[in-house]
Parts: structure tokens; sequence; C-alpha cells
């Protein structure tokens, strides 16, 4: 019989996981940052767009936006089934779903103690935290960026460059649904996972998820890559401490919802600052 918790088997997991989602995307944005510095164009002066149209038909484009979406979430979906468990909490393994009694967290504070009691308040208490640590990494972020593409690292980022419809800001906040779930869920919650089962420690476990995150982003220039592993590295503390993923997935919802909807108007009131 088959060990499925082989150390061998459970690194084959990985690299299959990480080939069909992220460990791909972080191979072509090393190619992607290559060949941007190879054109003659200075990098400030080129543009990374995240969101874009997908037909000229306003129809279409709204379908195909919405494929993007639920295909986009397969990797997801498998990391749920690698995860899943048959007894309640199902998705513990990812830190989702009401805690057990006495485990909210993996340091729990004398306030959490006197919550754990409450059989709703822990999706308030971990929605809080996600509004912190958003609030936390959102306005240090944005400095960050404005000041990497001053010196010249980074790219102009167009968060989006979808037309104005009726549908364009519920897609917007459909994508960066997305890119939460797909990020905190994989990036971390499987990604820790399962370097703990192969015995790897918490501090490599952490850098090497921080180092993962910013590989992804080096499309957008080596100020994505150093402000994405910054993030990495609160985010993976905050997972190695609450052993909880729905504040990252909270916290990483709100900063994309901001960039997605909200670079029109940023570009409107100070376009010297974020037009392409």
């Amino acid at each position: 019989m088959t060990d499925h918790s082989s150390p061998a088997r459970l690194r084959w997991e990985l690299g299959i996981v990480l080939a069909l989602s992220f460990g791909a995307s972080g191979v072509y944005a090393v190619v992607t940052i290559i060949e941007r510095l190879t054109r003659e164009a200075a990098l400030s002066s080129q543009t990374a767009t995240i969101n874009r149209p997908l037909a000229e038909s306003p129809v279409f484009d709204l379908v195909y936006q919405l494929l993007a979406f639920v295909f986009g979430l397969a990797p997801v979906a498998l990391v749920i089934f690698l995860l899943w468990r048959d007894r309640r909490p199902h998705l513990a393994g990812l830190g989702l779903g009401r805690p057990a009694p006495g485990l909210t967290e993996r340091r729990p504070s004398p306030l959490s103690k006197r919550s754990n009691g409450s059989r709703g308040g822990w999706w308030l208490r971990e929605t809080g935290r996600g509004f912190a640590l958003a609030a936390l990494i959102g306005v240090p972020g944005l400095g960050f960026y404005l000041f990497a593409k001053g010196i010249g690292i980074n790219t102009t980022v167009v968060p989006t460059a979808l037309d104005a419809f009726w549908w364009t800001v519920p897609v917007l906040v459909l994508q960066a649904l997305r890119a939460a779930l797909s990020e905190e869920l994989i990036v971390v919650a499987y990604f820790f996972d399962r370097m703990r089962r192969l015995g790897v420690g918490p501090v490599a476990t952490v850098v090497s998820s921080a180092l993962l995150r910013g590989s992804y982003h080096l499309y957008q220039g080596f100020g994505g890559f150093i402000g994405n592993v910054v993030m990495g590295l609160v985010f993976g503390w905050a997972y190695q401490r609450w052993g909880r993923s729905l504040p990252l997935v909270v916290a990483h919802w709100l900063l994309d919802i901001v960039s997605f909807a909200g670079y029109p108007l940023a570009v409107a009131l100070w376009p010297a600052l974020f037009a392409a």
C-alpha cells in the first residue's frame, strides 16, 4: 500500500501543485523581468497591467472574465481536496472554519481564551485581524511602490485597464477574491502544512513562502519583488502565530479591492503619480 505521507510523495505533490500555480508564475515572472531589462525603455517607463480586457465585445469580455475567475480557482480546489479532513472542521488543515476550543491561535492570548467560547465570534475576530493586516501593509506598501518607481526599479503598475461597464467593479472584486484565496491558501496555508510535514523549520518556511510570493511579482519590477517579500514575511509570521488563514485572505482581498477598484480614482486625482 502506498504511503501517502511519505516525504518523497509530499515533495512530488508540492512540486506539482506549485507547477500548476505560483511556481509556474514565478518562472514566467523571472523571464519577464529579464526581457524587460533587455528593452531600450527604462524599467520605470514600462507598464505592468494586472486586469486587462479579454475580448472586444463587452458581453464576451464579461464571459471571459467570469471564466477566468472560476477556472483560476482550480488550484485552490486542488489544495482543498488534498487537505480535506473527514471530521469537522473539514478545512482545519488550511486554517479555515470555526476553530476548536483552545485552538484559536497557536500562541493564545488572554483575550482569545475569553472569546473561544463564542460560537460565532471567531470570524469577527479574524476579520478584524484582516483589516488590521491590510492597514499595516497597505499604506507603507503604497509608499514603497512610489519610492521604487521613483528610483527606477519598478514599472508603472496598472491594476486595471478594463473599460467602464456595469459589471466592471463586481468583476474586479471577484478577481481580487480569486487572488486572495489563491495566494493565501496555496502559498501560505498549504505550503506551510507540507513544509512542516517535510520537517522544515518555521523560519525557513516563512522565508521560503515570502520568497515565492516575491518571485511571481517580479514581472512588476524589483520593487514588486521586495514589497511582496516583506508582505510574505508579515503574513507568514501571522499565520505561524495564529494558524488561521481567514485574516490573510481578508487582508489580501481588501488590499486588492482598493488597488483594482480605486485605481481610476487615483489616476484622476494624482495622474503624475499613478498614470501610465
